[in-house]
């Protein structure tokens, strides 16, 4: 062992020293410990939002949009799709048509939007078509020729729907009548009732066969979008320039990432502050650890003054004093890394945490712990607690040993 963490060591566990100091020293380690464990868990939350976010946008929304503004519609759609499903990253290409209709039951109405598609290729693709907890996800007309809906979660929950109901969807693209321009409008019945986890979802969106929608919003035998799923998603912004080029002018192809900008970027600017402000706890905790080592340089002046006058350099003076504030920092940081994951880990499997999903889109807290995050926080709490610990231990090691003996 070392001479000089040999007497550091001896040092922070010696039981003659005065009790405040033994006090100022254990609040050092709990200030390191609460600073690096709620960074931990603000981090670790952060990044379960962010996470939790993307996988279920990704699960029913597709990577990349391929659109024809201004053309009402893509007519060719399913040459298009044969075509670009070769295309290398490309998982599945599934059209779809989108509209925003009054949904009636009940002598209720509401505004929904209804996503038309092809039933045996957006089944494979769309988790929200995999969770269906009510009812038969078919699309099959009954008795009486009347197409299905499948609705959400929350939407069913609200007004009672249950499979086997019938309810109105009126399109504001109306038709043209001896009386003028009438809205469409055609009664549905609800087979299914699905469940994305997602609440803007499962409150707002609800599916009908392709042929019924295209019908509902009088388009003919177009669509509005042909949706693709890739194999890393976090290839759209590429792949989504090869389908503009490919499919020509007039197309326009937007991803993911460009329609939910606005919410990654303010979770990404959360996890910034979120660092910033809970840091500075820590930052706290170093000044604690200053002044430990301070009030040690005073009370152990003495000390410092004999192992000088016995030949100890004024180096490894400066070394003890450091390595007591590295043991310091070490043991907050460790204690407040092995909290924060702990609590994070239990929080995040037991999902001790509810939330309003109307709010906050999921119905708890997600917890995420990174394994990145804590080699940052590491290395900035020990960073601090180093720091804190030059002063004392520059002036430790000036000390004047015939200065403190004189009167001894």
């Amino acid at each position: 062992m070392k001479f000089e963490w040999f007497v550091a060591r001896r040092y922070l566990r010696s039981p003659y020293r005065p009790a405040v100091l033994r006090l100022v020293t254990a609040f050092s380690v709990i200030g390191v410990a609460a600073g690096v464990a709620t960074l931990v868990v603000a981090l670790s939350m952060n990044t379960g939002f962010r996470e939790t976010l993307q996988d279920r946008l990704l699960g029913v929304t597709a990577h990349v949009s391929l659109t024809r503004p201004g053309a009402g519609g893509i007519r060719d759609y399913e040459a298009l799709a044969s075509k670009f499903a070769a295309m290398p990253g490309v998982r599945s290409v599934t059209p779809a048509v989108y509209q925003t209709v009054l949904f009636t039951f009940a002598h209720e109405a509401r505004g929904v939007v209804t996503k038309g598609i092809d039933l045996e290729r957006e089944r494979r693709s769309d988790e929200a078509l995999q969770r269906i907890i009510v009812g038969r996800l078919d699309f099959s007309p009954d008795a009486d020729g009347i197409d299905a809906v499948v609705v959400g979660k929350q939407l069913a929950q609200e007004w009672k729907l249950s499979p086997g109901d019938y309810v109105t969807l009126t399109s504001p693209q109306g038709r043209l009548t001896p009386f003028g321009m009438l809205p469409r409008s055609r009664r549905f019945r609800v087979a299914a009732v699905f469940d994305s986890g997602f609440y803007d979802y499962d409150e707002n969106w609800c599916f009908l066969s392709l042929p019924a929608a295209q019908a509902l919003s009088g388009v003919g035998d177009r669509v509005s979008v042909l949706e693709f799923r890739l194999y890393k998603p976090e290839q759209a912004a590429d792949i989504a320039r090869k389908l503009e080029q490919a499919a020509g002018p007039g197309f326009a192809a937007t991803t993911w990432m460009e329609e939910n900008r606005a919410l990654f970027r303010a979770l990404h600017l959360e996890k910034l502050v979120t660092a910033i402000f809970i840091g500075l706890i820590t930052f706290v905790a170093g000044l604690n650890v200053l002044v430990v080592l301070s009030m040690t340089v005073t009370d152990k002046a003495r000390d410092v003054a004999v192992l000088m006058s016995m030949g100890a350099r004024s180096q490894q003076i400066r070394r003890i004093f450091l390595w007591q504030g590295i043991a310091i920092g070490a043991t907050g940081t460790f204690a407040g890394l092995c909290i924060g994951y702990a609590f994070a880990w239990i929080a995040g499997t037991y999902h001790l945490i509810p939330l309003d999903p109307q709010v906050y889109a999921v119905p708890y807290v997600p917890f995420h712990p990174s394994l990145l995050d804590a080699l940052w926080i590491a290395a900035v709490s020990m960073g601090i607690s180093v720091g804190a610990t030059l002063l004392p231990a520059r002036a430790a090691a000036g000390l004047l040993p015939v200065e403190i003996l004189r009167y001894e």
